[in-house]
């Protein structure tokens, strides 16, 4: 699964590399590395930094040191440069040639005195084991047992003279102790002056303690440096040490110069390598994921370069990258675009502070612009994104790399590109975060309605071509849900095609009378401009009046609602503030003549199934031509009941600094007898449906009632 490394070999975008020598296969042509804990390296096969080299170099030089007076050897690098990797390599060619190697955790201890008394009894125990060595770990393990109890250790530094009381008691019981010390001594130089080849203790991970722990370290270290054929090896950041040890103005360098014979320094781990390094983490950790998300391998090799490859400066913070990617992706399931994905989460490990940030800019980050200027837009957004950066610190300009490639709505803020609206279906078909859906979703885990939708409208599309299909996929969702998935439709609107147009439209104008028509804020559009607005733009994509006409003509002998037969030709024609102008005159006029004739001759069952029934009759009525019957409304209390039905509406409105939308119910009235012929032929339906009242009625009959009353709303009040 090396794809994430071969497209960014692809777009030769790796300019480190350009004039250097591939490494060592050995180096780089290692298997993915897999998903593991942060452990070092013991192994040279598991060498992928070229380390192997240089440790054999190092151990090489130890084992030629003069330790007939003791030796304190150092190897300094950064926290997560590999020193444990590099010791392990160098103590596994030590060990090779026979030298005792010992190791001392000081992790696993505090203060002082058990620090002193562990150490010993550790080096101790370890010699024991040593074949020709247990006299040595006894002499050691009595010169550690005069140190017991004591709370100061003869060493230098400023820190010497702490401990001790000042009293003529416990001087004489200090003097005892350190006669005691030089006899054992003595005896341990004797023993360890007998070796043929030195003894190497270990301690790692020295920089990890806490100052004073660190302090007791070093002052372990030099209460025994000069004991013959005993080499100390170091491992720690030097920064970290010199700051510890430093005191009242003397700096710790200073200190650490008089202990440390030899440092040396890891090395750089090139470019190119840490880059092959990063790709086979990534590859590593996605492995097992099925759904990885979209990848844009345009996009990829610039967000590697500008966000991620500038955070990540060794194989610890490599580890620490990959373990975190690799739990977020499978969590999103391919909802979060992937290179998106792998750029936050970047920011997530090693920059906190920014990604904290992030839920406080999302609207900064997606808002697209407006069209009327910097001027007319809230200034917040901006100080979003600025906020953004200046977390960033040291690091602001990978935030602002991070917010060219991730967030292109936000870029305005940073003077570059303006992006309009119009963009955001694209952005949401490929789960950008640049979508605030999608922002949302990776930052909360929690999917948003929207996105529900569009993750639906998604598995919808690639039925569309297929009739049933798409049909049984609609059906098989809550239909609470199903008008927002019409919707998210559009997104694909830029795809729409000749195949898509006959089963799309058929499917979608069967469905529509079915959806329900729930409760809208003041702006929401209702259900079937919904559906109208995803038909539209199926049969535009057509272009030709020719092909779109005989696309209406196959599409309209399948749909079987008259008010979704009226929508189609509604959309398609000429009529004045809603026709397309999308076929020719005469084919408009043709199929509002033949969809006219079918509402005349429909039976009272057919019309009272119709949830759009008054504006279909309407219309049949209004344009019949002078050759045409006149239509006659069917004398049926259930045709009068879906009517009425669908001359209910409500009118919505909202009070000066109120959220609150108040619904007020009317009837289309006028519409009403208009379609029956007058006031009176209505008066007379609605009794004898008042006779016999379906269930379900709901507050028709009582707006009817009012209605027939003489009431009529007034226009710019209430009731």
């Amino acid at each position: 699964m090396n794809w994430i490394r071969s497209l960014f070999k692809r777009k030769n975008v790796d300019s480190v590399n350009a004039g250097k020598a591939p490494p060592p296969s050995s180096q780089v042509d290692q298997e993915i590395v897999r998903l593991s804990a942060d452990n070092p390296i013991t192994k040279p096969k598991d060498d992928a930094l070229g380390r192997l080299k240089p440790a054999s170099s190092f151990a090489t030089q130890i084992l030629s040191l003069d330790a007939s007076e003791g030796v304190v050897v150092g190897v300094l690098g950064a926290w997560g440069s590999g020193k444990t990797s590099f010791v392990n390599l160098a103590q596994g060619l030590l060990e090779k040639s026979d030298v005792t190697v010992l190791e001392f955790n000081p992790w696993m201890f505090s203060g002082a005195d058990q620090l002193v008394q562990s150490f010993f009894i550790e080096l101790s125990a370890q010699l024991k084991i040593h074949p020709g060595m247990a006299e040595i770990g006894e002499r050691i393990e009595e010169y550690g047992e005069t140190f017991s109890g004591l709370g100061w250790l003869p060493l230098v530094g400023p820190w010497i003279e702490r401990g001790r009381v000042a009293t003529d008691i416990l001087a004489k019981s200090l003097q005892r102790k350190k006669e005691s010390v030089k006899a054992n001594q003595s005896r341990v130089r004797d023993a360890l002056k007998k070796l043929d080849d030195p003894i190497v203790v270990v301690l790692d991970d020295i920089d990890r303690l806490s100052t004073p722990e660190i302090r007791d370290v070093f002052k372990l270290v030099r209460l025994t440096a000069n004991f013959p054929n005993i080499i100390y090896l170091l491992a720690f950041d030097r920064y970290r040490v010199e700051q510890a040890l430093g005191e009242q103005g003397i700096p710790g360098r200073d200190y650490l110069e008089k202990i440390l014979q030899i440092g040396v320094d890891l090395p750089a781990v090139p470019d190119h390598v840490l880059n092959s390094q990063i790709f086979k983490a990534i590859d590593g950790a996605l492995e097992d994921v099925e759904n990885p998300g979209h990848f844009d391998s345009e996009l990829w090799p610039d967000v590697f370069m500008e966000v991620i490859q500038p955070l990540i400066k060794n194989m610890r913070d490599v580890r620490r990258y990959a373990a975190s990617t690799h739990g977020t992706v499978r969590d999103l399931e391919g909802q979060v675009a992937l290179v998106d994905v792998l750029a936050l989460e970047a920011i997530r490990v090693f920059l906190p502070d920014v990604f904290h940030r992030l839920r406080l800019a999302v609207d900064g980050l997606t808002t697209t612009a407006n069209g009327f200027g910097a001027r007319d837009e809230p200034p917040q957004l901006k100080e979003q994104v600025e906020s953004l950066i200046e977390a960033g610190g040291d690091q602001s300009e990978c935030v602002r790399n991070l917010i060219r490639r991730l967030f292109p709505g936000g870029e305005r803020h940073l003077g570059g590109m303006h992006y309009g609206g119009d963009w955001k279906n694209r952005w949401l078909r490929e789960r950008r975060v640049a979508h605030k859906d999608v922002l949302r979703y990776y930052l909360e885990r929690v999917i948003g309605e929207q996105l529900q939708a569009f993750s639906d409208a998604e598995s919808a599309w690639a039925r569309i071509t297929d009739k049933t299909a798409f049909a049984s996929y609609l059906e098989s969702l809550p239909i609470e849900r199903v008008q927002d998935v019409i919707s998210s439709l559009e997104a694909y609107e830029d795809e729409f095609s000749a195949e898509h147009v006959v089963p799309g439209a058929i499917v979608l104008l069967n469905l529509c009378p079915k959806l329900p028509d729930r409760q809208r804020g003041m702006f929401d559009p209702d259900t079937g401009l919904v559906v109208r607005r995803v038909v539209y733009r199926l049969v535009r994509a057509l272009n030709e009046p020719e092909a779109i006409a005989e696309a209406v003509k196959q599409i309209l002998p399948e749909v079987k609602p008259l008010s979704s037969k009226q929508q189609l030709v509604t959309i398609v024609g000429y009529r004045e503030g809603a026709g397309h102008k999308l076929v020719s005159e005469s084919a408009a006029e043709r199929f509002e003549s033949e969809l006219r004739y079918e509402v005349r001759n429909a039976s009272p069952e057919d019309l009272a199934r119709e949830t759009d029934l008054l504006r279909t009759l309407l219309l049949t009525k209004r344009e019949a031509g002078p050759d045409e019957p006149e239509l006659i409304v069917p004398d049926s209390p259930q045709v009068t009941y879906s009517l009425l039905k669908s001359a209910r509406s409500e009118v919505k409105s909202q009070s000066m600094g109120s959220r609150a939308v108040h619904r007020k119910p009317r009837l289309a009235w006028n519409v009403l007898t208009e379609v029956y012929g007058g006031e009176d032929i209505l008066r007379e339906q609605v009794e004898v449906l008042k006779a016999s009242p379906p269930e379900d009625v709901g507050d028709v009959l009582e707006l009817a009632d009012k209605y027939l009353s003489g009431w009529r709303p007034k226009e710019f009040d209430d009731d």
